[in-house]
């Protein structure tokens, strides 16, 4: 086997794991793929708007992908998965970590009381509509007793979350609580009440691989926002936390640009 056709080989295997990692199952086919003897330099099949126009996700193949999901032992207790709601084109994604008891019932994520405060943030602390943004957690099935999802729990999920990103390309993530921000950030051990209000980076390509191609101008950091769990909230609604969630929002706000009316 000579090196011409070896680096041909290797150039479709390593296309094909990229397509595998987007989810796409299937390559339609129109016509034959040619390699042109003539050529005088070195050939590799074409591959229709590789370069140009790579593959992109959607929420729908995602959640088809997620399917009846049964990855991790949560399955054996939730009545729906949670995949997530709101626009797929938002710039702005709350990210909490699990569905609780009403989010299971109705396959919705943040429909109960913590639901109803974060609705109260969005349209009236920001000044935006619930429906114009993008709303999921970490992961997709309610952990028992509304209990942390556990590390195994997360690590099954996770690549979804991180597609969900991919698909919607947010200007900025808020993370709701140190669950969704400890997944997001990579690290475990930090405390939301030092790093909330703080902006911080999450890099999409580094989450997602091959998702830019090279040449691309498109960033693929996008800015997120830790802040305090709708939850503790309701638990601890004191001026002080009130204010520090309202200057947490006006950070997004800014940086999204948005006029608050």
């Amino acid at each position: 086997m000579n090196n011409e056709l070896i680096e041909i080989i290797e150039g479709l295997k390593g296309y094909l794991s990229y397509l595998k990692m987007l989810g796409i199952k299937e390559i339609p086919v129109s016509q034959q793929l040619a390699v042109s003897s003539q050529q005088s330099e070195k050939s590799v099949p074409h591959i229709p708007n590789h370069e140009s126009q790579p593959p992109t996700l959607s929420l729908e193949d995602i959640q088809n992908e997620i399917g009846d999901c049964r990855r991790c032992k949560l399955w054996h207790t939730r009545k729906n998965i949670v995949v997530g709601s709101g626009n797929p084109k938002a710039e702005l994604i709350f990210v909490g970590e699990g569905p609780g008891e009403d989010e299971d019932i109705q396959g919705l994520p943040f429909v109960g009381r913590a639901g109803q405060k974060l609705t109260e943030i969005i349209e009236k602390g920001m000044g935006l509509k619930r429906k114009d943004v993008y709303i999921c957690n970490v992961v997709k099935c309610r952990p028992p007793g509304n209990r942390e999802p556990e590390p195994d729990e997360v690590s099954t999920c996770k690549p979804f979350l991180e597609k969900q990103i991919a698909a919607i390309k947010p200007k900025v993530i808020v993370t709701l609580g140190r669950p969704a921000t400890a997944t997001l950030l990579n690290n475990r051990r930090i405390t939301i009440s030092r790093i909330r209000g703080i902006w911080h980076e999450y890099n999409l390509s580094a989450s997602v691989p091959l998702l830019q191609q090279e040449g691309s101008t498109e960033s693929t950091i996008i800015k997120l926002m830790p802040t305090y769990h709708p939850a503790y909230l309701l638990r601890n609604y004191t001026p002080e936390v009130r204010r520090q969630v309202y200057d947490d929002m006006k950070k997004v706000i800014k940086e999204l640009g948005v006029i608050k009316k």
